[in-house]
């Protein structure tokens, strides 16, 4: 989860100058897919925001999360809280929808960076790894299916 969140933060971060209030509205991945933003603390209910806006909070979110030692132990012999399992699968759903967001809305741009073959690596890394151990629901999967049936198959 680390390692997926400090390269999805790095690729976004090539795109995030041409991702902004009025060049993306709403966090989406397309016409179909809308993404609202919950944490249960300062969003209570599921919010529209921007896309920068939604990414700002889901990185500083994840690493929160990551950063917690209740959650993520790092001392040897700490052993993962039951609710480890069902944290890294919410982080690494809600990462994937980074890389629906930069996929359609983005991807003129990395192509114009010369970032194409980057991010198809990073992506295909995280699909085969997310789901070789079931930790992104197959739905969520749905608004690059026909991407990956092209780049992972």
């Amino acid at each position: 989860s680390v390692d997926f969140f400090n390269r999805i933060n790095l690729l976004y971060g090539t795109v995030c100058e041409y991702c902004t209030e009025q060049t993306c509205p709403t966090m989406s991945g397309g016409p179909k897919y809308e993404y609202h933003w919950c944490d249960g603390q300062t969003y209570k209910k599921p919010t529209a925001l921007p896309a920068p806006n939604y990414i700002a909070l889901l990185m500083e979110w994840v690493e929160a999360q990551i950063n917690d030692e209740n959650i993520f132990p790092v001392k040897v012999g700490v052993p993962f809280p039951k609710t480890f399992l069902p944290t890294v699968k919410k982080v690494l759903s809600r990462l994937f929808r980074v890389f629906v967001h930069v996929y359609i809305h983005h991807f003129d741009k990395m192509v114009a960076l010369g970032a194409e073959a980057h991010v198809n690596t990073c992506y295909k890394h995280f699909y085969y790894f997310v789901t070789e151990y079931n930790l992104v629901d197959k739905k969520e999967l749905e608004p690059l299916r026909d991407m990956t049936a092209k780049i992972c198959h």
